[in-house]
């Protein structure tokens, strides 16, 4: 095990060299980070996780085991990616080429998954590239996101659709239909929906 006060990263684990891997990050055992790959301060890859060539992450990210980060993904600050969650990167994929010869990674162009500072994608969820997942949004356990998902929606199901919003603290929000703004029960925090979209209202 590699480890210092800045970083810890298992033996087992395949880091690039000119992968960039914040102070206070942990890499576990049998995970891959690749070429590239930018990792902000204190977060943590499980294990098994991959991250793809030249992948952004911000501060405070969790990736958890056997979740594929593939580039060129991009993850604000404080994302959650739960595990065996994939995040794909080819829109049409294909093995061969309409001539039957192997694609090379000259055949086609990679898109990525963009997600938003605080927003949680749950175990065995898919999103499919290029989608934004806004953020505090939450994505259920299992879902396939097909489309972009506003911050603070909470969405389930395949393809995910939008069933509710949630708070920063992750819990769904409850309408006051009397004042006509959503509120988190555990912060206390009010929001106002408008034309599909929910804004936080400030002091």
């Amino acid at each position: 095990m590699t480890e210092s006060n800045r970083v810890r990263i298992v033996d087992s684990a395949d880091v690039a060299a000119d992968a960039v891997i914040g102070d206070g990050s942990s890499i576990w055992h049998l995970a891959q980070v690749r070429e590239g790959a930018h990792l902000g301060e204190n977060c943590i890859v499980g294990r098994g996780a991959y991250v793809g060539t030249g992948v952004q992450m911000g501060d405070n990210c969790k990736v958890q085991n056997y979740a594929l980060v593939y580039e060129p993904a991009k993850l604000g600050d404080g994302v959650f990616i739960g595990p065996a969650v994939v995040l794909t990167n080819d829109t049409y994929p294909r093995a061969i080429t309409p001539e039957g010869t192997i694609k090379s990674a000259h055949d086609w162009e990679p898109v990525g998954v963009t997600i938003e500072r605080g927003a949680s994608i749950g175990a065995r969820a898919t999103c499919v590239a290029p989608v934004t997942i806004g953020a505090w949004a939450t994505v259920a356990a299992g879902a396939v996101v097909v489309k972009d998902v506003p911050a603070y929606a909470l969405v389930v199901g395949v393809p995910a659709r939008r069933i509710g919003w949630v708070g920063e603290a992750g819990v769904p929000l409850t309408l006051n239909d009397a004042e006509n703004v959503w509120i988190c029960p555990t912060t206390g925090d009010r929001f106002v929906e408008s034309e599909g979209t929910l804004s936080k209202e400030t002091a």
